[in-house]
């Protein structure tokens, strides 16, 4: 839980794994921060903001330092997602998302701001969240083009921030202190991603 945060206390998990929900009208939604839309971070990615009361504004590296990427997934189909964090009830988002059945990416977040994604205020401050669509206990969700378009953003954003490209920091959601996640599960081959890493 972000329990250093305003906004009502919700567990992460329960707002994604409840998905009978119907998508907010993107006309309805509140506009993007000036500038943001179509200028995202990662230039590969497509912008899919989050709603403006989803995420924290910040001015990162210069407000908090960046040093972490973690690792989620979903427990959610990629169209849901957005759905969820273009909904201002949900108060849940993340900097990234990737595609399953090609490693698409959509930017939700800009990096200098702070998202809601770690449930710890701490983290959500000093890192990048990044997540996957699928579940943990179905493996078929981690393709190839997930792993290697996932592994590219990482690499990109570790060199863009001076993040060494290992296991101290780039982590799963299950090594944040505090959380109840146990993301990426363990069908996730960290190996594999941290060598995918180092070779993008």
């Amino acid at each position: 839980m972000d329990t250093n945060r305003p906004g009502p206390q919700l567990s992460r998990r329960r707002i994604l794994k409840g998905a009978a929900l119907a998508a907010v009208p993107y006309a309805l939604l509140p506009a993007a921060r000036a500038g943001a839309q179509g200028n995202v971070d990662y230039p590969p990615a497509e912008w899919q903001p989050a709603n403006t009361g989803n995420y924290t504004s910040s001015d990162r590296p210069a407000a908090y330092l960046i040093d972490r990427v973690i690792i989620h997934i979903t427990q959610e189909t990629y169209s849901n997602t957005l759905s969820i964090f273009k909904n201002p009830q949900k108060k849940v988002s993340a900097h990234y998302l990737v595609r399953s059945a090609d490693g698409h990416v959509a930017q939700c977040v800009r990096e200098a701001d702070i998202a809601w994604h770690a449930g710890n205020w701490g983290y959500n401050t000093r890192s990048i969240g990044i997540e996957h669509e699928g579940w943990v206990d179905q493996p078929a969700y981690l393709t190839n083009a997930l792993y290697e378009q996932s592994a590219r953003l990482t690499a990109a954003v570790c060199t863009k921030y001076g993040i060494p490209k290992d296991r101290e920091h780039i982590i799963g959601h299950y090594q944040v202190p505090g959380t109840d996640h146990g993301d990426p599960g363990p069908n996730w081959d960290w190996v594999r991603y941290i060598r995918l890493v180092n070779f993008a």
